[in-house]
């Protein structure tokens, strides 16, 4: 049985064409490609690549200015937040809630829409493996290249499960029996009617988005399209912890808030979801509300 794509460049002694971090003695990590035969340079004193090629991973270098330096392969998470960009990043924070609350599972065959960078898209390849398929959507040709480059140079090349379109989901969608769609995009809502006739009953839907508005009419969307279960959204925070013998205490700074995510069920065909029993607020339809259901008022009520 051959390894999975990618598996080989995450273990073993360094070689050529590995990604290396080094990590300073103030934490700082620095990223760069094995060469043979290049150098290393910092303000602290250089060191040959081929001090390293061979050795194990954990080494420890020193430069000329005898700094030590910690040898490590970068995990996802650093890759992602280091890879050139023409597009934000997901962050991993996101990208974990996102395979953990999609549920992407081997096999999986997903689709996404939105690929910027290709940050997300080199989590849910790492997750679908060689034997699922993931079919990314980009309207910008300029984002999708920088997102294919970044994707094969984590990979070490083309990973086998990965098709690239450039063009909008909703124009271009071809993909049926679909298990998972996620949406990283600026209108989630235009590409609602597209995926739920992509998407296989059970399958899930999950979108990312910024603000509270584009949360609000996403959720309405998915109410009003019908064919979907009641939608959960949620934001998740990250703040490190500083230990230091008794000086235990949180950071000064945390990751707080990059974005919203919210998930929904597809329905089987024909369907209709449960009528909602709680009522909303007063005030949550006011007059000055102009999204899904407009008209009539809450759905459910």
């Amino acid at each position: 049985m051959s390894e999975p794509t990618g598996a080989a460049r995450r273990r073993g002694p360094f070689k050529v064409g590995d990604q290396v971090q080094l990590t300073d003695p103030k934490g700082r990590h620095y990223t760069f490609t094995l060469e043979a035969g290049k150098n290393f340079h910092t303000h602290k004193g250089s060191f040959p690549h081929d001090e390293l090629i061979g050795a194990p991973e954990g080494s420890v270098v020193r430069t000329t200015g005898n700094v030590a330096y910690l040898a490590l392969r970068p995990l996802l998470p650093d890759f992602v937040l280091s890879m050139p960009r023409g597009a934000a990043v997901v962050y991993p924070k996101d990208a974990g809630q996102i395979l953990a609350f999609a549920d992407i599972f081997p096999g999986a065959r997903v689709v996404e829409a939105g690929v910027g960078s290709g940050s997300l898209s080199t989590f849910l390849l790492r997750a679908v493996g060689d034997q699922g398929m993931l079919h990314s959507y980009e309207r910008r040709e300029d984002f999708a290249e920088i997102a294919r480059q970044n994707v094969e140079r984590y990979f070490g090349g083309p990973h086998p499960a990965w098709q690239l379109t450039v063009g909008d989901l909703q124009d271009n969608l071809s993909d049926t029996e679909v298990d998972r769609v996620v949406l990283d995009m600026l209108a989630p809502w235009e590409c609602l009617e597209a995926v739920s006739k992509a998407l296989v009953p059970g399958g899930i839907v999950c979108c990312y988005v910024a603000t509270t508005t584009q949360l609000a009419r996403t959720v309405e969307s998915i109410r009003e399209i019908g064919c979907f279960a009641e939608p959960s959204a949620w934001e998740s925070m990250v703040r490190n912890w500083h230990i230091e013998g008794l000086a235990v205490r949180p950071d000064h700074r945390m990751i707080g808030h990059t974005g919203f995510l919210l998930t929904a069920r597809r329905l089987a065909d024909g369907v209709e979801p449960p009528m909602r029993r709680r009522r909303p607020s007063k005030g949550a339809y006011g007059e000055d509300y102009s999204g899904p259901n407009a008209d009539g008022g809450a759905p459910g009520r």
